[in-house]
């Protein structure tokens, strides 16, 4: 048996070499991208050429294979495929888009996905706005960040409304009877709607706005302490009191606040950094001439790849979703194709340049941010060492558990995958299910889950529970990738009832993955673990066990609330325009999901409303009717 399976693989590889040296004799001598694939199909690499005959034929050619992680990489090729392109310029920035999109296992890859947000000033508006965004558009506006803090965002965005009492609908025009929304009643609008506001004076307003974008804030400053004075000479102690929390959030801001929109004497400084296993890029802001800010990225990368390789990448992939790109970047070492980045970075109004200052105040700022750097590491390996003892503490107290339920239990490699659930309804209307999963310490956001419940009456919590599982484990077997990878544990949202009631489904199932019950107190903290066979432990004695209980605990009710506060809104919404003539559920889900709001849906023009599928002018007349606006 054995030598036939060895012959088996060896047919295998022969198809795959074969299939590559049929691959490598297509090759052209033309710049383009080349993505390596594994035997799955999925793709492991993603690297650009001047001339892919040349560079992908030397993965191939064993005296080139100096670095280990070349060697393990070049081992794991089953096939490649490559895209041909009409300069090395154009292959760099499909290669970065290529490598966002396929997040390829041996690329140097900027862990941190996420899409960051902008802060937009409308400013091809009469009277522009200020608006939280993701995606960033060629129309004119202006557009600042991307920030790493969304939070921070959220406040700058809320401060310079307050402060400016800028406009906050998107109307661009009024009819002469148009009613005032809420914002103006309660003098958080200025009321452009009524035609009373200054153009020019209006204007004034948004420069200063985008000074304070540019981080400008003194003359900001100096005018919200002149207005709080005065009001307080007036005696209007209320409204004096208003501009000193203003104040106050001034200074907040101005700590956290990061900008792209930034004049000659800005750039940036980016430095690689290694604490233990783990590899980092460190960005510092340096904004007129001060060190304003500094951000910590985590980089996927390995012991074989250079600071440099390192650095090179994280330049492309980061400053690429940049709206506006500091004209200096200020790095340790030279790096490779430095010529190559600068050109994908710069823009016809913006040269970008990448160096190492050797002498003069740029290398005195840069050897700075290095000595920043080294504490910094310092405190990552302290961290790291402190999560490290939790985790170890946590695995010892979750193993101790699991072999009271089993008793030939082996402890898993990377940690306990956990995954919590919790059912959540009011008065049996819109109930929903929650699942959450934890890796060891840290919650695993992307493998959240929520459950509408279908077919369980709306009143029986088990049935729901059921359900749930019943879905998620059944996918699993299915082949479902988002549900693919399976828990060590399982925790519930109850007692004995619960627990019982999910062992029925998982033995129905042929599944067997330890059950335990979380129950809480009279004040409704976690109190005690409960097993399938009915026994039950205190969780009072293993504070270890009683914190991470209880917090997987508030994070899958957190996390069910949030959904079934979600469906309930939508229903809200949805009764109001039920009332419209002519608007069906159809017509209604087509204007929330292209308004997501009944604000939105009652600002839209007649116009605006026709875009929508399914909306005739009939139709976009009555929504305006209706809601006082035609």
């Amino acid at each position: 048996m054995r030598k036939s399976g060895n012959s088996d693989n060896n047919q295998v590889e022969n198809k795959i070499n074969n299939r590559i040296e049929e691959n490598l004799k297509k090759l052209p001598d033309l710049p383009g991208v080349y993505l390596h694939k594994d035997r799955l199909g999925q793709v492991i690499y993603v690297g650009k050429a001047i001339s892919l005959k040349n560079r992908v034929r030397q993965y191939f050619q064993k005296s080139s294979h100096t670095n280990p992680k070349t060697r393990a990489l070049v081992s794991n090729i089953a096939d490649f495929e490559w895209i041909t392109c009409s300069s090395e310029m154009e292959a760099l920035v499909l290669e970065n888009n290529l490598i966002k999109r396929y997040m390829p296992k041996y690329n140097v890859l900027l862990r941190d996905d996420k899409t960051y947000p902008y802060i937009v000033i409308t400013t091809n508006e009469d009277y522009p706005r200020i608006l939280k965004t993701r995606i960033l558009k060629n129309d004119g506006n202006k557009y600042f960040g991307p920030y790493s803090d969304v939070g921070a965002v959220n406040r700058i965005v809320e401060f310079i409304n307050r402060a400016f009492k800028l406009k906050r609908c998107n109307l661009q025009s009024f009819p002469d009877d148009f009613r005032p929304c809420l914002n103006y009643h309660i003098n958080v609008c200025p009321g452009v709607c009524l035609g009373t506001v200054d153009k020019e004076e209006y204007r004034n307003k948004i420069e200063e706005v985008l000074e304070f974008l540019r981080g400008r804030t003194s003359t900001l400053r100096r005018n919200l302490e002149e207005l709080m004075k005065s009001a307080s000479e007036r005696m209007e102690f209320e409204e004096a009191a208003h501009y000193r929390d203003l104040i106050k959030d001034l200074q907040s801001l101005s700590q956290i606040q990061r900008v792209t929109m930034i004049n000659d004497d800005d750039l940036d400084l980016v430095l690689p950094l290694v604490a233990g296993e783990q590899y980092f890029v460190v960005v510092f802001s340096v904004r007129s001439g001060k060190l304003s800010g500094r951000d910590t990225f985590e980089i996927a990368a390995e012991e074989g790849d250079s600071h440099e390789e390192i650095v090179g990448s994280f330049l492309k992939q980061y400053y690429s979703q940049w709206a506006n790109v500091p004209r200096e970047i200020l790095i340790e070492k030279e790096i490779p194709e430095k010529e190559l980045i600068e050109e994908f970075l710069s823009n016809d109004s913006r040269r970008v340049r990448i160096f190492t200052p050797k002498k003069g105040v740029k290398r005195k700022l840069l050897d700075m941010a290095r000595r920043d750097r080294d504490q910094l590491i310092n405190t990552i390996n302290l961290k790291a060492e402190g999560t490290r003892e939790k985790e170890d503490s946590l695995a010892e107290a979750m193993s101790g558990v699991l072999q009271q339920i089993s008793s030939d239990f082996t402890p898993p490699v990377n940690g306990f995958r956990v995954e919590a659930y919790d059912i959540s309804n009011t008065n049996g209307i819109d109930t929903v299910g929650a699942m959450v999963v934890f890796q060891g310490l840290k919650p695993v956001k992307k493998d959240y889950r929520r459950f509408k419940i279908r077919t369980a009456n709306a009143h029986d919590d088990y049935g729901s529970l059921q359900e749930v599982l019943y879905r998620r484990f059944r996918r699993a077997q299915s082949g479902d990738k988002g549900f693919i990878k399976m828990p060590d544990i399982i925790f519930m949202d109850g007692g004995a009832g619960q627990v019982s009631a999910a062992k029925t489904i998982l033995d129905a199932l042929g599944i067997n993955i330890p059950l335990v019950g979380l129950a809480k107190d009279d004040n409704h903290r976690t109190e005690r673990m409960v097993f399938e066979d009915g026994r039950e432990i205190s969780l009072a004695e293993t504070p270890v066990l009683f914190k991470y209980c209880g917090r997987i605990q508030e994070e899958v009710h957190r996390f069910a609330i949030d959904y079934h506060r979600k469906l309930r809104g939508r229903h809200s919404i949805g009764s109001v325009l039920d009332e419209i003539k002519g608007i069906g559920p159809v017509k209604r889900n087509a204007l929330l999901a292209q308004f997501e709001s009944i604000d939105a849906i009652k600002s839209a023009s007649v116009e605006e409303l026709e875009k929508v599928q399914g909306i005739s002018e009939s139709n976009a007349e009555a929504i305006r009717e209706f809601f006082g606006t035609k």
